[in-house]
């Protein structure tokens, strides 16, 4: 066990990054939802359609769940299968799924690390990742696919107060061109990376960034 899963397995007191009344439901989008097969989701509205419509019962869920999957939904872009002898397809965050301009709250104390708009097809889109600290030991928060208005005013080294409000999801196309959810992921060691981090992975690659990115649920303790 990591010295930083320790710490957030001690560590109780993490605020909700999204605050609504809805029950949350888990979603999957690995081959063992035979449902995702019969479908071409390449369409943004046609993947939200069948989210929002169809896996949260019209929108009266939000949805969780994505990491350590092998997800087959990366097939529809290219972002994850242009290396054609290494696709990524192993999911190293936790997804929410909710409406685009869902507040979020930092769940931790933070400092903004760097933050970004990558504007490619399938990719995160705005992303903001924070810094924080536990008990001496350092570790970082990636949030993608947020509405283009959370990247204005913010600056690296800004404080952000456990709470508070500091983003919005996005709206597609704006977001990456995804049906509209918060990708949150939590990371141990940057690299040299600023405003993105991988976050979908080689399945060859799989134990080295599971490692490197720690299961999200330790901070969200969110019930399904």
């Amino acid at each position: 066990m990591s010295e930083l899963i320790q710490k957030l397995r001690e560590y109780c007191t993490s605020a909700p990054i999204i605050r609504n009344d809805k029950p949350y439901r888990n979603l999957d989008f690995t081959a063992n939802n035979t449902d995702l097969l019969k479908r071409d989701l390449f369409e943004t509205r046609d993947f939200t359609a069948y989210v929002f419509e169809e896996l949260l019962s019209g929108n009266t869920y939000n949805g969780i769940g994505g990491y350590g999957e092998d997800r087959v939904i990366y097939r529809h872009r290219k972002h994850f299968t242009a290396n054609a002898e290494k696709p990524r397809s192993i999911h190293l965050g936790v997804d929410l799924w909710t409406d685009a301009g869902t507040a979020l709250y930092a769940p931790l104390d933070a400092t903004v690390h760097s933050f970004a708009f990558n504007d490619h097809y399938g990719d995160y889109g705005p992303t903001i990742i924070l810094v924080h600290e536990i008990a001496g030991v350092t570790f970082f928060t990636l949030y993608g696919h947020l509405s283009l208005d959370s990247l204005s005013g913010l600056y690296n080294g800004q404080h952000i107060g456990q709470g508070e409000r500091f983003a919005s999801i996005g709206p597609y196309p704006e977001n990456g061109d995804w049906p509209p959810h918060l990708h949150f992921q939590v990371i141990r060691d940057m690299g040299n990376y600023i405003g993105d981090f991988p976050g979908v992975c080689n399945v060859a690659d799989r134990d080295y960034y599971l490692n490197l990115c720690p299961d999200p649920a330790l901070l969200l303790r969110v019930k399904s």
